[in-house]
């Protein structure tokens, strides 16, 4: 049976739905060691979602670095501290491969804000904002890209909480894997519909007062 997508979703239905968890291996990379370790792994993988998490500010003017940086992929989701152990050669290289296709949304904030610790030149990038044209999705958040593929919701209740804390609460870790690896699952989902045409695009109605 052919899948029915939205081409814009309804925020109102997002409270109705399930709530989405990650339910793969979570590793917190916090030492140079394990930063080399994590890296390693992820070189042999054909493709990664990525996303990024910086502590909030409230203060006009003022901002911090990025401090997480959150790498998928379809079980593992490694959550690199920057904080503790900068942008390493490890973390420029991955970035920088040609060869591991790397998935994510609005890729070009998470680059700069990484370029600012580092500089980095990404290779082999597919921004998802751009893939959901495909099939005609007019949505641009994570959130409703995802609740209109899989019928469940990313809640945001940890986005703005402190992503610079020395250790992360278990909520935080979920939430950040779960970001990075929404990303790599959009991405396997759309390239099915592209390829396979299963699906039927409902167009968007606006509503009026008079509706």
């Amino acid at each position: 049976m052919a899948q029915v997508i939205q081409q814009k979703f309804d925020k109102q239905l997002l409270s109705q739905l399930p709530q989405e968890e990650f339910q793969g291996r979570i590793i917190v990379v916090n030492n140079l060691i394990d930063a080399g370790k994590a890296v390693r792994y992820l070189m042999e993988q054909p493709i990664i979602g990525i996303d990024t998490e910086t502590k909030p500010v409230f203060k006009k003017g003022a901002a911090n670095k990025v401090a997480l940086l959150q790498v998928s992929t379809h079980d593992t989701a490694f959550l690199f501290q920057l904080r503790f152990i900068g942008m390493t050669d490890g973390i420029v290289k991955l970035m920088q491969s040609k060869k591991i296709k790397k998935v994510g949304l609005s890729l070009g904030d998470d680059f700069r804000a990484l370029s600012a610790r580092r500089k980095i030149t990404p290779q082999n990038v597919v921004e998802i904002q751009e893939l959901v044209k495909k099939v005609g999705i007019e949505d641009l958040s994570l959130q409703k890209i995802y609740a209109n593929l899989f019928g469940m919701k990313i809640s945001k209740r940890k986005q703005l909480s402190n992503w610079n804390a020395d250790i992360l609460d278990e909520a935080q870790k979920k939430y950040a894997a779960l970001d990075a690896y929404a990303c790599v699952r959009i991405y396997d989902r759309l390239c099915e519909l592209i390829a396979s045409h299963d699906y039927v695009l409902k167009p968007f109605i606006e509503q009026t007062e008079n509706n």
